[in-house]
Protein backbone atom coordinates (compact mmCIF):
# COMPACT_ATOMS: atom_id res chain seq x y z
CA UNK A 1 0.00 0.00 0.00
CA UNK A 2 1.48 3.42 -0.92
CA UNK A 3 2.55 5.58 2.04
CA UNK A 4 -0.07 8.23 1.35
CA UNK A 5 -2.84 5.61 1.55
CA UNK A 6 -1.32 4.07 4.67
CA UNK A 7 -1.30 7.48 6.32
CA UNK A 8 -4.89 8.17 5.25
CA UNK A 9 -6.04 4.74 6.46
CA UNK A 10 -4.30 5.31 9.80
CA UNK A 11 -5.95 8.73 10.20
CA UNK A 12 -9.40 7.30 9.41
CA UNK A 13 -8.87 4.47 11.90
CA UNK A 14 -7.96 6.93 14.66
CA UNK A 15 -11.00 9.11 13.88
CA UNK A 16 -13.31 6.10 13.94
CA UNK A 17 -11.82 5.01 17.26
CA UNK A 18 -12.20 8.47 18.80
CA UNK A 19 -15.78 8.80 17.54
CA UNK A 20 -16.64 5.37 18.90
CA UNK A 21 -15.07 6.26 22.23
CA UNK A 22 -17.08 9.49 22.39
CA UNK A 23 -20.29 7.63 21.63
CA UNK A 24 -19.52 5.07 24.32
CA UNK A 25 -18.93 7.82 26.87
CA UNK A 26 -22.18 9.51 25.88
CA UNK A 27 -24.06 6.23 26.22
CA UNK A 28 -22.48 5.65 29.65
CA UNK A 29 -23.57 9.09 30.88
CA UNK A 30 -26.84 8.96 32.78
CA UNK A 31 -29.66 10.31 30.66
CA UNK A 32 -31.63 13.42 31.53
CA UNK A 33 -35.35 13.01 32.21
CA UNK A 34 -38.03 15.41 31.00
CA UNK A 35 -41.25 14.37 32.72
CA UNK A 36 -44.39 16.07 31.36
CA UNK A 37 -47.57 15.71 33.38
CA UNK A 38 -50.84 16.60 31.64
CA UNK A 39 -53.91 17.01 33.83
CA UNK A 40 -57.02 14.94 32.95
CA UNK A 41 -55.54 13.63 29.68
CA UNK A 42 -57.28 10.45 28.63
CA UNK A 43 -56.08 8.60 25.52
CA UNK A 44 -57.53 11.26 23.21
CA UNK A 45 -54.56 11.57 20.83
CA UNK A 46 -53.91 10.74 17.21
CA UNK A 47 -51.37 8.11 18.20
CA UNK A 48 -54.12 6.30 20.12
CA UNK A 49 -56.33 6.30 17.04
CA UNK A 50 -58.63 9.24 17.75
CA UNK A 51 -60.15 10.21 14.39
CA UNK A 52 -60.34 13.99 14.83
CA UNK A 53 -57.92 15.33 17.47
CA UNK A 54 -54.96 17.46 16.35
CA UNK A 55 -52.00 16.29 18.42
CA UNK A 56 -49.05 16.27 15.99
CA UNK A 57 -46.33 16.94 18.54
CA UNK A 58 -47.20 14.25 21.05
CA UNK A 59 -47.77 11.89 18.13
CA UNK A 60 -44.28 12.74 16.79
CA UNK A 61 -42.65 12.10 20.16
CA UNK A 62 -44.51 8.80 20.35
CA UNK A 63 -43.22 7.89 16.89
CA UNK A 64 -39.68 8.09 18.29
CA UNK A 65 -40.61 6.09 21.36
CA UNK A 66 -43.38 3.96 22.77
CA UNK A 67 -47.05 4.57 23.38
CA UNK A 68 -48.68 2.46 26.09
CA UNK A 69 -52.26 1.58 25.19
CA UNK A 70 -53.06 -0.10 28.51
CA UNK A 71 -51.74 2.28 31.15
CA UNK A 72 -53.95 2.53 34.24
CA UNK A 73 -53.80 4.93 37.16
CA UNK A 74 -54.19 3.82 40.76
CA UNK A 75 -56.74 6.49 41.71
CA UNK A 76 -58.95 8.57 39.37
CA UNK A 77 -58.41 11.90 41.10
CA UNK A 78 -55.48 14.29 40.72
CA UNK A 79 -53.74 14.39 44.09
CA UNK A 80 -54.11 10.70 44.92
CA UNK A 81 -52.97 9.61 41.46
CA UNK A 82 -49.88 11.75 41.80
CA UNK A 83 -49.19 10.37 45.28
CA UNK A 84 -49.09 6.87 43.75
CA UNK A 85 -46.85 8.10 40.92
CA UNK A 86 -44.40 9.83 43.26
CA UNK A 87 -44.12 7.02 45.80
CA UNK A 88 -44.63 3.95 43.59
CA UNK A 89 -47.12 2.73 46.19
CA UNK A 90 -50.74 1.62 45.94
CA UNK A 91 -53.25 3.06 48.43
CA UNK A 92 -53.26 1.44 51.87
CA UNK A 93 -55.51 3.85 53.80
CA UNK A 94 -58.38 6.22 52.98
CA UNK A 95 -56.23 9.37 52.85
CA UNK A 96 -54.41 7.86 49.85
CA UNK A 97 -57.64 8.28 47.85
CA UNK A 98 -57.87 12.02 48.53
CA UNK A 99 -56.48 15.03 46.70
CA UNK A 100 -54.58 16.07 49.83
CA UNK A 101 -52.78 12.72 50.16
CA UNK A 102 -49.38 14.32 49.49
CA UNK A 103 -49.94 17.09 52.03
CA UNK A 104 -50.90 14.61 54.78
CA UNK A 105 -48.36 11.88 53.98
CA UNK A 106 -45.28 13.79 52.74
CA UNK A 107 -45.31 17.57 53.22
CA UNK A 108 -44.90 17.72 57.01
CA UNK A 109 -42.39 14.88 57.35
CA UNK A 110 -38.72 15.14 58.22
CA UNK A 111 -36.32 13.72 55.64
CA UNK A 112 -36.05 9.96 56.00
CA UNK A 113 -33.92 7.10 54.64
CA UNK A 114 -36.67 6.18 52.18
CA UNK A 115 -37.00 9.01 49.66
CA UNK A 116 -40.24 10.99 49.76
CA UNK A 117 -40.66 10.59 45.98
CA UNK A 118 -38.94 9.20 42.92
CA UNK A 119 -37.77 12.76 42.22
CA UNK A 120 -36.10 12.84 45.63
CA UNK A 121 -34.39 9.57 44.72
CA UNK A 122 -33.10 11.14 41.50
CA UNK A 123 -31.78 14.09 43.52
CA UNK A 124 -30.00 11.83 46.00
CA UNK A 125 -28.32 10.08 43.09
CA UNK A 126 -26.72 13.15 41.57
CA UNK A 127 -29.52 14.58 39.43
CA UNK A 128 -30.35 18.27 39.43
CA UNK A 129 -34.12 18.45 39.88
CA UNK A 130 -36.37 21.25 38.61
CA UNK A 131 -40.13 21.41 38.98
CA UNK A 132 -42.29 23.74 36.87
CA UNK A 133 -46.07 23.76 37.27
CA UNK A 134 -48.26 20.97 38.58
CA UNK A 135 -46.24 17.81 39.28
CA UNK A 136 -47.51 17.06 42.77
CA UNK A 137 -51.11 18.09 43.47
CA UNK A 138 -50.71 21.82 44.06
CA UNK A 139 -50.71 24.01 40.96
CA UNK A 140 -47.28 25.42 41.82
CA UNK A 141 -45.97 22.80 44.26
CA UNK A 142 -46.73 24.89 47.38
CA UNK A 143 -49.16 24.12 50.20
CA UNK A 144 -52.11 26.52 50.48
CA UNK A 145 -55.84 26.55 49.77
CA UNK A 146 -57.59 27.71 46.62
CA UNK A 147 -58.42 31.15 48.05
CA UNK A 148 -55.54 31.54 50.52
CA UNK A 149 -52.36 33.60 50.13
CA UNK A 150 -49.42 31.77 48.59
CA UNK A 151 -47.25 30.00 51.13
CA UNK A 152 -43.57 29.06 51.00
CA UNK A 153 -44.16 25.50 52.23
CA UNK A 154 -43.40 22.90 49.58
CA UNK A 155 -45.57 19.84 49.00
CA UNK A 156 -42.36 17.89 48.37
CA UNK A 157 -39.88 19.44 50.83
CA UNK A 158 -36.79 17.48 49.74
CA UNK A 159 -37.38 16.62 46.09
CA UNK A 160 -36.58 19.83 44.23
CA UNK A 161 -33.36 21.77 43.74
CA UNK A 162 -35.54 24.41 42.07
CA UNK A 163 -39.29 24.90 42.09
CA UNK A 164 -40.53 27.43 39.52
CA UNK A 165 -43.86 28.87 38.45
CA UNK A 166 -45.10 32.02 36.72
CA UNK A 167 -48.71 32.82 37.76
CA UNK A 168 -48.83 35.79 35.41
CA UNK A 169 -51.74 38.19 35.80
CA UNK A 170 -53.60 35.64 37.94
CA UNK A 171 -51.28 36.18 40.91
CA UNK A 172 -51.27 32.71 42.50
CA UNK A 173 -50.89 29.14 41.33
CA UNK A 174 -54.45 28.16 42.18
CA UNK A 175 -55.88 31.25 40.49
CA UNK A 176 -53.83 30.35 37.42
CA UNK A 177 -55.09 26.79 37.53
CA UNK A 178 -58.69 27.98 37.09
CA UNK A 179 -57.75 30.91 34.84
CA UNK A 180 -59.83 32.82 32.32
CA UNK A 181 -58.24 34.99 29.66
CA UNK A 182 -59.26 38.31 31.27
CA UNK A 183 -57.19 37.65 34.39
CA UNK A 184 -60.11 36.39 36.46
CA UNK A 185 -60.49 32.84 37.75
CA UNK A 186 -63.14 30.47 39.04
CA UNK A 187 -62.65 31.59 42.63
CA UNK A 188 -62.73 35.33 41.98
CA UNK A 189 -65.91 34.94 39.92
CA UNK A 190 -67.58 32.82 42.63
CA UNK A 191 -68.07 29.93 40.17
CA UNK A 192 -70.27 32.12 37.98
CA UNK A 193 -68.36 30.89 34.94
CA UNK A 194 -68.73 28.58 31.98
CA UNK A 195 -66.81 25.31 31.82
CA UNK A 196 -65.05 26.41 28.61
CA UNK A 197 -63.61 29.48 26.89
CA UNK A 198 -62.17 30.30 23.47
CA UNK A 199 -59.89 33.18 24.44
CA UNK A 200 -58.84 35.85 21.97
CA UNK A 201 -55.26 35.57 23.23
CA UNK A 202 -51.94 34.07 22.21
CA UNK A 203 -50.45 31.01 23.93
CA UNK A 204 -49.13 33.12 26.82
CA UNK A 205 -52.65 34.43 27.42
CA UNK A 206 -53.24 31.33 29.55
CA UNK A 207 -50.88 29.98 32.26
CA UNK A 208 -49.68 26.89 30.37
CA UNK A 209 -48.00 29.16 27.82
CA UNK A 210 -46.05 30.81 30.63
CA UNK A 211 -45.03 27.39 31.93
CA UNK A 212 -43.67 26.58 28.47
CA UNK A 213 -41.56 29.74 28.45
CA UNK A 214 -40.10 28.86 31.87
CA UNK A 215 -39.29 25.32 30.73
CA UNK A 216 -37.51 26.51 27.58
CA UNK A 217 -35.46 29.09 29.50
CA UNK A 218 -34.45 26.49 32.08
CA UNK A 219 -33.42 23.97 29.40
CA UNK A 220 -31.04 26.58 27.97
CA UNK A 221 -29.46 26.97 31.40
CA UNK A 222 -29.22 23.23 31.98
CA UNK A 223 -27.47 22.80 28.64
CA UNK A 224 -24.29 24.07 30.33
CA UNK A 225 -24.53 21.75 33.35
CA UNK A 226 -22.33 18.71 33.76
CA UNK A 227 -24.92 17.00 35.97
CA UNK A 228 -27.84 15.02 34.56
CA UNK A 229 -31.16 16.65 35.27
CA UNK A 230 -34.73 15.71 36.02
CA UNK A 231 -37.18 18.36 34.87
CA UNK A 232 -40.85 18.03 35.71
CA UNK A 233 -43.23 20.19 33.65
CA UNK A 234 -46.87 20.10 34.75
CA UNK A 235 -49.55 21.42 32.38
CA UNK A 236 -53.07 22.29 33.56
CA UNK A 237 -55.19 21.68 30.49
CA UNK A 238 -57.32 19.81 29.57
CA UNK A 239 -58.49 20.03 33.19
CA UNK A 240 -61.65 22.08 33.66
CA UNK A 241 -62.32 24.77 32.67
CA UNK A 242 -61.68 23.76 29.04
CA UNK A 243 -60.07 27.11 28.18
CA UNK A 244 -57.72 27.54 25.23
CA UNK A 245 -56.77 30.25 22.71
CA UNK A 246 -59.36 30.50 19.96
CA UNK A 247 -56.88 29.42 17.27
CA UNK A 248 -56.96 25.90 18.74
CA UNK A 249 -60.76 25.84 18.64
CA UNK A 250 -60.49 26.88 15.00
CA UNK A 251 -58.63 23.67 14.16
CA UNK A 252 -61.90 21.72 14.39
CA UNK A 253 -65.15 21.30 12.54
CA UNK A 254 -67.60 20.66 15.37
CA UNK A 255 -69.87 18.58 13.18
CA UNK A 256 -67.08 16.02 12.83
CA UNK A 257 -66.39 15.71 16.56
CA UNK A 258 -67.68 12.36 17.84
CA UNK A 259 -69.81 12.04 20.95
CA UNK A 260 -69.56 9.20 23.44
CA UNK A 261 -70.26 5.73 22.01
CA UNK A 262 -71.82 4.88 25.38
CA UNK A 263 -73.84 7.80 26.79
CA UNK A 264 -76.10 5.49 28.80
CA UNK A 265 -75.98 4.11 32.34
CA UNK A 266 -74.65 0.53 32.18
CA UNK A 267 -77.09 -2.27 32.79
CA UNK A 268 -77.19 -4.10 36.12
CA UNK A 269 -75.24 -1.63 38.24
CA UNK A 270 -75.86 0.50 41.31
CA UNK A 271 -76.03 4.22 40.53
CA UNK A 272 -73.51 4.68 43.36
CA UNK A 273 -70.86 3.41 40.94
CA UNK A 274 -71.31 6.70 39.05
CA UNK A 275 -71.91 10.33 40.04
CA UNK A 276 -73.83 13.42 38.99
CA UNK A 277 -70.86 15.34 37.54
CA UNK A 278 -70.59 17.65 40.55
CA UNK A 279 -67.19 19.13 39.64
CA UNK A 280 -68.39 19.92 36.12
CA UNK A 281 -71.65 21.44 37.35
CA UNK A 282 -69.67 23.69 39.69
CA UNK A 283 -69.16 25.88 36.62
CA UNK A 284 -72.60 27.28 37.09
CA UNK A 285 -73.02 29.25 33.85
CA UNK A 286 -72.82 26.13 31.70
CA UNK A 287 -75.76 25.92 29.32
CA UNK A 288 -76.75 22.47 30.59
CA UNK A 289 -76.17 20.67 33.89
CA UNK A 290 -75.95 16.92 33.35
CA UNK A 291 -77.17 14.39 35.90
CA UNK A 292 -77.55 10.64 35.70
CA UNK A 293 -81.26 11.26 35.20
CA UNK A 294 -80.68 14.05 32.65
CA UNK A 295 -78.02 13.60 29.95
CA UNK A 296 -76.87 16.64 28.01
CA UNK A 297 -78.11 17.25 24.49
CA UNK A 298 -76.12 15.94 21.56
CA UNK A 299 -75.30 19.51 20.50
CA UNK A 300 -73.90 20.41 23.93
CA UNK A 301 -71.94 17.16 24.09
CA UNK A 302 -70.28 18.11 20.81
CA UNK A 303 -69.54 21.61 22.12
CA UNK A 304 -67.88 20.23 25.23
CA UNK A 305 -65.99 17.68 23.17
CA UNK A 306 -64.81 20.56 20.98
CA UNK A 307 -63.58 22.43 24.07
CA UNK A 308 -61.73 19.38 25.40
CA UNK A 309 -60.01 18.77 22.07
CA UNK A 310 -59.05 22.45 21.73
CA UNK A 311 -57.45 22.25 25.18
CA UNK A 312 -55.50 19.15 24.14
CA UNK A 313 -54.26 20.85 20.96
CA UNK A 314 -53.15 23.86 23.02
CA UNK A 315 -51.08 21.64 25.31
CA UNK A 316 -49.79 19.67 22.34
CA UNK A 317 -48.42 22.92 20.90
CA UNK A 318 -46.69 23.73 24.22
CA UNK A 319 -45.07 20.30 24.30
CA UNK A 320 -44.02 20.86 20.69
CA UNK A 321 -42.23 24.09 21.62
CA UNK A 322 -40.29 22.32 24.38
CA UNK A 323 -39.50 19.34 22.13
CA UNK A 324 -38.22 21.67 19.40
CA UNK A 325 -35.96 23.51 21.84
CA UNK A 326 -34.61 20.24 23.22
CA UNK A 327 -33.57 19.27 19.69
CA UNK A 328 -32.11 22.71 18.89
CA UNK A 329 -29.96 22.41 22.00
CA UNK A 330 -28.89 18.89 21.01
CA UNK A 331 -30.21 17.59 24.33
CA UNK A 332 -32.66 15.16 22.77
CA UNK A 333 -29.79 12.74 22.22
CA UNK A 334 -29.49 12.07 25.94
CA UNK A 335 -32.94 12.82 27.35
CA UNK A 336 -35.79 10.48 28.22
CA UNK A 337 -39.17 12.11 27.67
CA UNK A 338 -42.24 10.91 29.56
CA UNK A 339 -45.74 12.23 28.82
CA UNK A 340 -48.19 11.11 31.50
CA UNK A 341 -51.89 11.79 32.00
CA UNK A 342 -52.79 11.68 35.69
CA UNK A 343 -56.09 9.89 34.91
CA UNK A 344 -58.80 9.69 32.30
CA UNK A 345 -62.08 11.58 32.02
CA UNK A 346 -65.66 10.71 31.08
CA UNK A 347 -66.83 12.84 28.16
CA UNK A 348 -70.45 11.88 28.71
CA UNK A 349 -69.58 8.19 28.90
CA UNK A 350 -71.99 6.37 31.22
CA UNK A 351 -73.70 9.81 31.53
CA UNK A 352 -70.76 11.19 33.50
CA UNK A 353 -68.75 14.36 32.81
CA UNK A 354 -65.62 14.02 34.91
CA UNK A 355 -63.34 11.46 36.53
CA UNK A 356 -63.95 9.85 39.96
CA UNK A 357 -65.22 6.43 38.85
CA UNK A 358 -63.80 2.92 38.53
CA UNK A 359 -64.72 2.66 34.86
CA UNK A 360 -62.23 2.40 32.00
CA UNK A 361 -62.70 6.00 30.86
CA UNK A 362 -61.53 7.37 34.21
CA UNK A 363 -58.66 4.92 34.73
CA UNK A 364 -57.00 4.56 31.32
CA UNK A 365 -54.74 7.52 30.55
CA UNK A 366 -51.96 8.62 28.25
CA UNK A 367 -48.44 7.26 28.72
CA UNK A 368 -45.71 7.92 26.15
CA UNK A 369 -42.01 7.27 26.77
CA UNK A 370 -39.32 8.30 24.32
CA UNK A 371 -35.80 7.14 25.14
CA UNK A 372 -32.71 7.70 22.99
CA UNK A 373 -31.16 4.50 24.34
CA UNK A 374 -33.86 2.01 23.35
CA UNK A 375 -34.67 0.40 20.02
CA UNK A 376 -38.36 1.03 20.33
CA UNK A 377 -39.33 3.62 17.75
CA UNK A 378 -42.97 3.88 16.81
CA UNK A 379 -44.05 1.05 19.09
CA UNK A 380 -47.48 0.48 20.50
CA UNK A 381 -47.11 -1.49 23.70
CA UNK A 382 -50.21 -3.39 24.75
CA UNK A 383 -48.80 -4.68 28.03
CA UNK A 384 -50.85 -3.65 31.05
CA UNK A 385 -48.84 -1.17 33.13
CA UNK A 386 -49.74 0.88 36.20
CA UNK A 387 -48.76 4.37 37.26
CA UNK A 388 -46.81 2.91 40.20
CA UNK A 389 -44.58 1.10 37.66
CA UNK A 390 -43.18 4.34 36.23
CA UNK A 391 -40.93 4.95 39.27
CA UNK A 392 -38.87 1.73 39.04
CA UNK A 393 -38.83 1.82 35.24
CA UNK A 394 -37.17 5.24 35.17
CA UNK A 395 -34.67 4.17 37.82
CA UNK A 396 -33.68 1.14 35.77
CA UNK A 397 -33.39 3.20 32.59
CA UNK A 398 -31.16 5.70 34.42
CA UNK A 399 -29.07 3.00 36.12
CA UNK A 400 -30.05 4.06 39.63
CA UNK A 401 -30.19 1.38 42.30
CA UNK A 402 -33.25 1.02 44.52
CA UNK A 403 -32.67 -0.49 47.97
CA UNK A 404 -36.15 0.34 49.26
CA UNK A 405 -39.21 -1.66 48.25
CA UNK A 406 -42.22 -0.25 46.46
CA UNK A 407 -45.31 -1.78 44.87
CA UNK A 408 -44.41 -0.80 41.31
CA UNK A 409 -42.46 -3.10 39.01
CA UNK A 410 -40.26 -2.01 36.13
CA UNK A 411 -41.70 -2.54 32.66
CA UNK A 412 -38.48 -1.70 30.82
CA UNK A 413 -38.48 -5.09 29.11
CA UNK A 414 -41.80 -4.13 27.46
CA UNK A 415 -39.82 -1.92 25.10
CA UNK A 416 -38.04 -4.87 23.55
CA UNK A 417 -40.40 -7.78 24.17
CA UNK A 418 -42.49 -8.85 21.18
CA UNK A 419 -45.38 -10.15 23.27
CA UNK A 420 -47.05 -8.90 26.47
CA UNK A 421 -46.25 -10.72 29.68
CA UNK A 422 -48.78 -13.23 30.89
CA UNK A 423 -51.00 -12.60 33.91
CA UNK A 424 -50.73 -8.84 33.75
CA UNK A 425 -53.13 -6.90 35.94
CA UNK A 426 -53.72 -3.34 37.10
CA UNK A 427 -55.36 -2.25 40.35
CA UNK A 428 -57.36 0.94 40.82
CA UNK A 429 -59.14 2.29 43.87
CA UNK A 430 -61.99 4.74 44.52
CA UNK A 431 -65.54 5.11 45.77
CA UNK A 432 -65.11 2.40 48.41
CA UNK A 433 -64.08 -0.08 45.74
CA UNK A 434 -61.22 -1.87 44.00
CA UNK A 435 -61.09 -2.50 40.27
CA UNK A 436 -58.95 -5.18 38.66
CA UNK A 437 -58.05 -4.87 34.96
CA UNK A 438 -56.83 -7.95 33.13
CA UNK A 439 -56.15 -8.34 29.43
CA UNK A 440 -59.80 -9.21 28.83
CA UNK A 441 -61.87 -8.24 31.87
CA UNK A 442 -62.54 -5.44 34.31
CA UNK A 443 -63.73 -6.76 37.68
CA UNK A 444 -64.80 -4.22 40.29
CA UNK A 445 -65.84 -4.90 43.86
CA UNK A 446 -67.47 -2.30 46.08
CA UNK A 447 -67.17 -2.72 49.84
CA UNK A 448 -70.39 -1.88 51.65
CA UNK A 449 -72.17 -0.41 48.62
CA UNK A 450 -75.75 -1.19 47.63
CA UNK A 451 -76.23 -4.26 45.46
CA UNK A 452 -74.85 -5.29 43.10
CA UNK A 453 -71.48 -5.00 44.80
CA UNK A 454 -69.58 -6.75 42.00
CA UNK A 455 -69.30 -5.63 38.37
CA UNK A 456 -67.71 -7.52 35.48
CA UNK A 457 -67.11 -6.17 31.97
CA UNK A 458 -65.79 -8.15 29.01
CA UNK A 459 -63.54 -5.87 26.98
CA UNK A 460 -63.62 -8.13 23.95
CA UNK A 461 -67.40 -8.11 23.52
CA UNK A 462 -68.13 -4.88 25.41
CA UNK A 463 -65.17 -2.43 25.32
CA UNK A 464 -67.41 0.50 26.28
CA UNK A 465 -68.54 -1.17 29.51
CA UNK A 466 -72.27 -1.02 28.81
CA UNK A 467 -73.42 -4.14 30.69
CA UNK A 468 -72.41 -5.66 34.01
CA UNK A 469 -72.27 -9.43 33.38
CA UNK A 470 -71.10 -10.53 36.84
CA UNK A 471 -74.33 -12.40 37.64
CA UNK A 472 -74.00 -14.40 34.40
CA UNK A 473 -70.40 -15.49 34.97
CA UNK A 474 -69.86 -16.94 38.47
CA UNK A 475 -66.91 -19.04 37.30
CA UNK A 476 -65.03 -15.99 36.01
CA UNK A 477 -65.78 -14.13 39.25
CA UNK A 478 -64.52 -17.10 41.27
CA UNK A 479 -61.27 -17.18 39.28
CA UNK A 480 -60.60 -13.42 39.37
CA UNK A 481 -61.80 -12.45 42.84
CA UNK A 482 -58.74 -13.83 44.71
CA UNK A 483 -56.51 -11.78 42.39
CA UNK A 484 -58.58 -8.68 43.08
CA UNK A 485 -58.36 -9.27 46.83
CA UNK A 486 -54.57 -9.40 46.56
CA UNK A 487 -54.82 -5.71 45.74
CA UNK A 488 -56.64 -4.95 48.98
CA UNK A 489 -53.58 -3.84 50.90
CA UNK A 490 -55.47 -3.02 54.09
CA UNK A 491 -57.53 -0.25 52.54
CA UNK A 492 -60.85 -2.02 53.10
CA UNK A 493 -61.46 -4.38 56.04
Amino acid sequence: MPKVFKKLFSTITILVFLTSNLQCRQMQKQPNVLFISVDDLRTELGVYGHPVVKSPNMDAIASEGSVFTNHYVQVPTCGASRYALLTGMRPTKPIHLKNDAIIHEISANEEQDIPESFIHHFKRNGYYTVGIGKISHSADGLVYGYEEPVSTKRELPYSWDELLFDPGKWGTGWNAFFAYANGENRQSLKKQVKPYEAGEVNDEGYPDGLTTELAIAKLRELKESERPFFMGVGFFKPHLPFNAPKKYWDLYDRDRIPVSPNPHIPENISLKSLHNSGEFNGYTLGEEHPKLSEPVSNAYAKKLGHAYLASISYIDAQIGHIWKELKVLGMDKNTIIVIWGDHGWHLGDQRVWGKHTLFENALNSTLIIRSPFQEHQNKKINSIVETVDIYPTLMEMCQIEMKHKIDGESFRDSFTSAAPKEDQVAYSYFNNGISLRTERYRLTKYYGQNEPRVELYDHISDPNETKNIAHLNPDIIKALMPILEEGNTGLYN
